[in-house]
């Protein structure tokens, strides 16, 4: 487990640093390279360059080593504030940086507080040695507060400027680093395993799911995957049938004044895909809430009907640039376990408190017991009075607190139409993953004019809830794969038990196994092929199949079956029935 920074303003500082010094070894390779920009990342950074010759992952050591060298030199960073003009003689030979120094004299470049280009007509740049960077900072003081054996250069990729595919494509080197040592080996372990649990190549080698060039970002469900994905929604379906959720099913295609009404066509539009319909303006929903909507207004509702909840596994469509795409994990149409609750102000409370439960019970399902919990705050762009994002957020701040839950805050990450909870979890080797979100919503049923009767007769508005637990089922299942290392507990395989013959005179019998087992409603099939028994095993224990049952002459007298299991070398011979019985246990438990 990596340990945090004594002070995480000083790994930032350490990290950001190392990006100035890689900038210094590429442009001693390299002299007449281009400089982006050289950010701090979670648990590293990296540094964009347009560079005159391809740059290779092989080249990476040498890199490293003239950093290590640079870092023994005890060089000082050294913070100044000059004019535009003189930052634009400076990098006159940098059209990245004089784009950059155009938009801070114009005040379009984002600035913090903590990270600031200097004010009054001024900005900053960094001197280490002989290189100097147009930089907010901050940084160490000097190199020799950077342990040389605690940084690693990790990958080289191609990432446009400003991210945009507009602009041109650039080299970016990432690198990690820690205080010390022992952090960076034990975060290289960590992402050595991850690599081994990558749910891209498990994907592929289980026969899940795959992704073409007809439909980039868009994932191709194969059987084995599609029965994946169909066990965990019917899992969630069963779980909100339990707390009186009815299912809707809203429609893919809806007009531009829906998404207007909501507040999507504004702030949401430049990742909105567009048709139209007998000269109508349509869009491709990115989002299920405003067909929820309507359906709700469908009728005049009495507080009596209220909560009203409704779920729904709702396919949305979102338009994602490329070079963000990320097998399961980013993707540009996935279906989310969706669901609203539409209540009263009295009623909220109550109804969030059940929603933290049912998140947190179905995580502890799949073997996710540490998590963090957040509310997002206000963003930049949002509708709604302050008043009524106060109270939405005070809401969420109190049922936490009634649960007696740790929570932080990530300012300005909340929805447009309002603050959240969201449930960081941790995974089998610990890596945090955002899951689920409660959000408050005292907006969007005011735009839809959306009401119901109060006890005194009156119209009023009601609260709405949005509430995703799983989220994207095609990211949850990318998370599941890498937690598991694709060797899934019985109730989620897509083949629970396989039947291997020792030779092909009980194939007979091992089709009456497998008969006997698919009665019982267990997913099983059988290897018939001419390899030998070893490698019929070790095939079953490489495509992660819980049991592997092996039938032979012994086993035909008695009726029974030769258990092996994925996960240890033990063989138990049980009867057939009993093993039936043992899987049917192990699913309705969901061990």
């Amino acid at each position: 487990m990596l340990n945090m920074a004594k002070n995480k303003d000083d790994i930032e500082n350490i990290r950001h640093s190392l990006a100035h010094l890689m900038a210094m070894a590429v442009l001693d390779m390299f002299p007449a390279a281009k400089l982006g920009i050289g950010p701090t990342i979670e648990n590293g950074f990296y540094y964009d360059f347009d560079l005159p010759e391809k740059l290779t992952s092989e080249q990476l050591p040498k890199l490293e080593k003239s950093i290590k060298e640079l870092i023994k030199k005890n060089i000082k960073f050294e913070r100044e504030e000059i004019s535009a003009q003189k930052a634009r003689e400076i990098f006159s030979n940098q059209p990245f940086k004089l784009e950059l120094i155009d938009e801070l004299e114009k005040g379009t470049r984002p600035q913090t507080p903590e990270r600031s280009y200097g004010g009054q007509g001024k900005i900053s740049i960094y001197k280490s040695g002989d290189f100097t960077d147009l930089c907010a900072g901050p940084h160490v003081e000097s190199t020799k507060e950077i342990n040389p054996d605690a940084f690693k250069l990790t990958k080289v990729a191609g990432a446009y400027w400003k991210g945009s595919e507009k602009n041109k494509m650039l080299t970016r080197i990432y690198g990690v680093a820690f205080e010390t040592k022992q952090e960076l080996d034990e975060y290289l372990k960590m992402m050595e395993e991850a690599e081994k649990r990558d749910h891209r190549k498990l994907g592929k080698e289980l026969d899940l799911f795959s992704f073409h060039t007809e439909g980039p970002g868009f994932p191709f469900w194969h059987p084995k995957g599609t029965i994946l994905y169909n066990e965990l929604k019917n899992f969630i379906r069963k779980e909100n049938e339990k707390r009186g959720y009815g299912e809707v099913m809203t429609p893919m295609i809806l007009s531009k004044e829906l998404w207007v009404t909501s507040g999507h066509w504004d702030k949401f539009r430049d990742s909105m895909y567009f048709s139209k319909i007998d000269e109508q303006e349509m869009s491709i929903k990115p989002m299920n809430c405003p067909g929820g909507m309507l359906i709700y207004k469908e009728d005049m509702r009495s507080y009596r009907d209220l909560p009203l909840r409704y779920s729904e596994f709702g396919l949305v469509h979102r338009h994602e640039l490329s070079g963000v795409l990320h097998g399961l994990l980013r993707v540009r149409a996935f279906t989310q376990d969706d669901a609203h609750s539409y209540c009263t102000e009295e009623q909220l409370n109550d109804e969030i408190i059940g929603m933290v439960d049912y998140a947190l019970d179905i995580y502890k399902t799949f073997g996710f017991n540490e998590y963090e919990i957040f509310i997002a705050t206000k963003p930049e762009k949002h509708i709604g009075s302050d008043e009524v994002w106060e109270l939405a957020t005070s809401t969420l701040t109190k049922s936490l607190k009634e649960k007696k839950l740790a929570y932080k805050i990530k300012e300005g990450e909340g929805a447009f139409y309002g603050p959240k909870i969201e449930f960081n979890i941790k995974d089998a080797i610990g890596r945090n993953w955002q899951m689920g979100t409660i959000q408050v919503d005292l907006s969007m049923p005011g735009r839809f004019n959306a009401e119901y009767i109060d006890k005194e007769g009156n119209k009023k508005t009601p609260v709405m809830l949005h509430r995703a637990i799983l989220g994207s089922l095609e990211r949850f299942i990318g998370v599941l794969i890498e937690h598991y290392s694709g060797a899934f507990p019985v109730w989620l395989s897509p083949v629970q038990a396989l039947i291997i013959p020792v030779g092909e005179k009980f194939n007979d019998y091992g089709e009456k196994v497998l008969e006997e087992l698919k009665n019982a409603g267990i997913r099983a099939e059988m290897d018939e092929s001419n390899e030998t028994l070893g490698k019929k095993i070790r095939s079953g224990k490489t495509k992660k199949i819980p049991y592997l049952l092996v039938v032979g002459e012994k086993e035909k007298e008695a009726g029974t079956v030769a258990v092996n299991f994925r996960d240890k070398k033990e063989q138990e011979t049980v009867p057939i029935k009993q093993f039936a019985e043992l899987i049917q246990k192990e699913i309705e438990e969901k061990k």
